[in-house]
């Protein structure tokens, strides 16, 4: 399935050293690559973080949003910083939703996919939750535009 990263329209090569093992096999001989079933808990990588990439977490329907909560988990709370990749029923229309999550890289066999993964980080201008991108929510946005034409209350 073609490989694609943000900021490439067109699928790139995939580094075949780094071919992921499922989360069973990796566990008995830790690689530099682990995929993981969206059933799978993240407790066993925690102090292997450091060293992974990718991690690639698996979409087995495009009604399965799990490997989400993962994604916002390696991120937010543990810390993960290197290639997050999604593969399975990965589907454009998810794209704003996959990079809000953390997710740099994809498997799709989509028609139109590339294009569609450079316009996904502006398709929306406000966003309304909190999220792995550090876009700040609207309801933020709206307070600091009004702290900042209220004046303050003399002492």
């Amino acid at each position: 399935m073609p490989l694609y990263k943000e900021g490439f329209i067109a699928p790139i090569a995939a580094d075949e050293k780094l071919a992921p093992l499922p989360l069973a096999d990796w566990l008995k001989a830790p690689t530099q690559a682990v995929a993981l079933a969206n059933t799978d808990g993240l407790d066993p990588l925690k102090t292997h973080l450091g060293r992974l990439k990718p991690i690639v977490l698996q979409f087995p329907k495009f009604t399965d949003g799990r490997a989400y909560s993962q994604a916002r988990q390696l991120r937010g709370r543990l810390g993960y910083r290197g290639e997050l990749r999604a593969t399975g029923a990965v589907l454009r229309d998810q794209l704003p939703f996959l990079l809000r999550c953390g997710f740099d890289a994809f498997e799709s066999d989509q028609p139109g996919f590339g294009p569609a993964l450079a316009r996904a980080r502006t398709l929306f201008s406000v966003v309304y939750q909190g999220a792995e991108d550090d876009r700040t929510p609207a309801a933020l946005l709206r307070l600091k535009r009004r702290n900042a034409t209220v004046p303050l209350a003399a002492d």
